[in-house]
Order: C-alpha cells, then structure tokens, then sequence
C-alpha cells in the first residue's frame, strides 16, 4: 500500500482541498480545517520549526505561510511562544502537519491550534515543485478552499485579492509599560536599577519576543501606538527610540514619515527593524523596492561589513532598501550573502541604525542580538555625555 493511501486511512475525516495561485496554477491537497475559504500573498519559509512563532507575528498579516519543511507539528503547540495575543497568517501550506505531538511544553497539536483560530490549512501537496514556482515567477496571490472547491471562482478570488499596504488595516494600536520591571502581559519580570535606559518602542506590528530581549537587557520599556507624535515622545526625555517590525510596503505610512523625521533628526539613538529599518530610510529620503520572493526563514546569511563576519539570522520581509537611493549620511553595516541585497544601516554621526532581520531571532537564531548590545552603547554613550 502507498504512504498516500495509508495516510486516507489514517486520516477519514480529512477533505479535499486545493491551493489556486493568481495565474491559474492549481495544486491539490488535503485538510480537515474547519475554516473553508481564505486569499493572501503566499510567501514561503524556511524555517524548520518556530511555526507557532511564525503564525502569530503581525508582519504576517494577509499573508499565507508556506513551509519548505517537509514535516512541522511535532512539537505542537504551548502557552509561551507567541509573539502577539492573536494569529495573523491567513492559512498555512506544508507538504505534512503532524496529527501528535511530542514536546514537555506543548498543550494541542498544530492542527487543533490552526483550528481554534479558524485558519484554514492544506497539506499533501508537492511543495518543492511550487516553491520553485514562487522562486521562478514571483509571489503570487493565492486562495485556499477546503471541501466544496470551484476552481474558477477561486482563481478570480486570488486575482481580486488585495496585498497588505496599508499598516492601520492589519492591527489595532496596543499600549504595554514594563513598570518596576514587571511586565503582566508578557508573564515577564526583571529587577530593574535606577538608571535603566528608557526605551519607547514605535508598534508597527512589534514582536513580543523584541520586548522582552529589551526587558531582559535591563532597560525599562514602554510601547506606544505608531500614530505617537513625536513630539509626545520626545518631551519625555527617551534614552532611546526603536521603531518596529510589522507587515505591509512601507511606502504606504507616508503620513508618518514626517514624525519619524522628526525621530531621526532629534539626536535621541534610534533603532529600526525591519520595516522600522526601512522607514528610517524613507525619512531620510531614501526608498524601498519590493523584493521578487522576499526573505523569509530563519537561516539566512548576513555579512557585517566592518567587522568581517558572517551572522546567521531570522528574516521575514518582502521589501528592502534601494541601496542606490541610500542617503549621503547614512552607510551600509550588513548584506545578504544570498542576494547581497542591503541588510542593514547606520548614520555616519551613529545616532541612528538600522537592521532588516530579527535580532531576537524568534524564531531561529539569535546571532545578530548583539545588535541590541550595540544600540545600548550608544544610549549609554550618550547619556555619559549628557552628564558632563
């Protein structure tokens, strides 16, 4: 007997599914979601784990999640590794989801999580075959159905389907304060000194992992709406500003570009990753371009270009800085060794830095958090100065 037909036997209740790219690509599957229907932006990642992580990052908001692993679930699913209090993936693709799962933390399987939060789901499919078409062709916008499946109406649902642009769409502004190093709605606590740096943190769509390497460094946090004027911030006398990830073009938050402006210029350091990066960019009169595939996974090679070394990291983004429209002031520190497309940037006066990856490395590796380490050098700097 094949392993497809002892996998029907296994699974009765499992559907007929089908995944339908924008150009009428067809690739036939099967699920058991319970959720039927769902169109967004098929990115693919090549993460062999962290898919818990991966699904509840807001910079996945409208897309679909594609794993090149042939086999995620194992580890089912636990209270502790999320990176916001929902899930934004719009579906997931694999080529095989565990049904079991064998983890001392973990409390359901990935298949019940994905079901309790009505994302829909496809395995069984050649996922090789149609990641080589995403790297061929370019991501596509993609529809999902599960059970009753009409082609045509799918493939015109993918064609109509809107990527994310606008940020304001994806999630609502959220407020958190670590206060005497106590941060209820992470489940996170740290004994704080009286000089802790004071970090306001801009949310695009931030990871909660991103806060609590902060916390973890000492630094006392506080996370504000992306709507926050500037001048709001500032007057609370911040020893540093960071500027978040989050999902969408960030040429779309041009009605923002004015405050951040403002960030930059204000001699207060400043951190941005990855669209925060790239807004720092665009503030500084640069652009952004949209990348054919995007990076997504957590093992991509990046160089530091000053001290000649090569860091493992956690990337999830579709657009990048145009390094030919890089303003004077700033310089590249990194590159991508897989398409040396620019990974990250620093003002020559070196008040302001950015990074196009993950330094929390949630998932994935946490090679590049020195980059955090960095940032409060340059806060601890300042502050020394300040009292001179």
């Amino acid at each position: 007997m094949s392993w497809e037909n002892k996998r029907s036997m296994i699974n009765q209740e499992e559907s007929k599914a089908v995944l339908v790219l924008e150009d009428g690509t067809l690739f036939y599957g099967r699920s058991s979601a319970e959720y039927r229907i769902a169109c967004g932006e098929i990115v693919f990642n090549t993460a062999m784990t962290g898919y818990q992580e991966i699904c509840t990052d807001p910079s996945y908001a409208n897309q679909i999640v594609l794993f090149t692993t042939s086999h995620i679930g194992n580890v089912g699913v636990n209270e502790e590794d999320t990176e916001s209090s929902q899930v934004w993936v719009k579906a997931v693709i694999a080529r095989e989801i565990s049904q079991s799962t064998s983890h001392w933390k973990g409390k359901k399987s990935f298949v019940m999580f994905l079901n309790e939060h009505k994302i829909p789901w496809i395995e069984g499919i050649d996922t090789r075959k149609l990641i080589r078409h995403i790297r061929n062709k370019g991501t596509k916008n993609a529809c999902i159905m599960v059970g009753e499946i009409k082609t045509d109406f799918a493939i015109e649902l993918a064609k109509k389907h809107v990527p994310t642009k606008a940020l304001r769409a994806a999630f609502a502004p959220r407020k958190y304060l670590v206060q005497n190093g106590e941060w209820p709605e992470l489940g996170f606590s740290n004994v704080l000194t009286d000089d802790a740096p004071k970090i306001f943190v801009y949310d695009f769509g931030v990871k909660l992992m991103i806060l609590k390497a902060l916390a973890r460094l000492g630094c006392k946090v506080e996370v504000v709406p992306y709507t926050t004027l500037a001048d709001e911030v500032l007057s609370r006398n911040p020893d540093g500003i960071i500027l978040s990830n989050g999902p969408g073009d960030p040429a779309s938050i041009g009605d923002r570009i004015v405050e951040l402006q403002k960030l930059i210029s204000s001699k207060v350091p400043v951190f941005g990753i990855c669209l925060g990066c790239q807004l720092i960019a665009i503030a500084a009169g640069g652009s952004t371009k949209r990348m054919k595939f995007g990076h997504h996974g957590a093992n991509h090679p990046v160089y530091d270009i000053k001290k000649k070394k090569v860091y493992i990291t956690s990337q999830n983004h579709n657009f990048v800085i145009d390094e030919n429209t890089l303003p004077f002031e700033f310089e590249m520190t990194h590159v991508s060794l897989l398409d040396g497309s620019l990974q990250g940037i620093r003002s020559k006066k070196g008040e302001v830095m950015g990074f196009q990856g993950h330094p929390e490395g949630s998932p994935g590796p946490q090679d590049i958090g020195v980059l955090f380490e960095e940032f409060l050098t340059i806060i601890h700097k300042k502050k020394s100065q300040r009292c001179l």
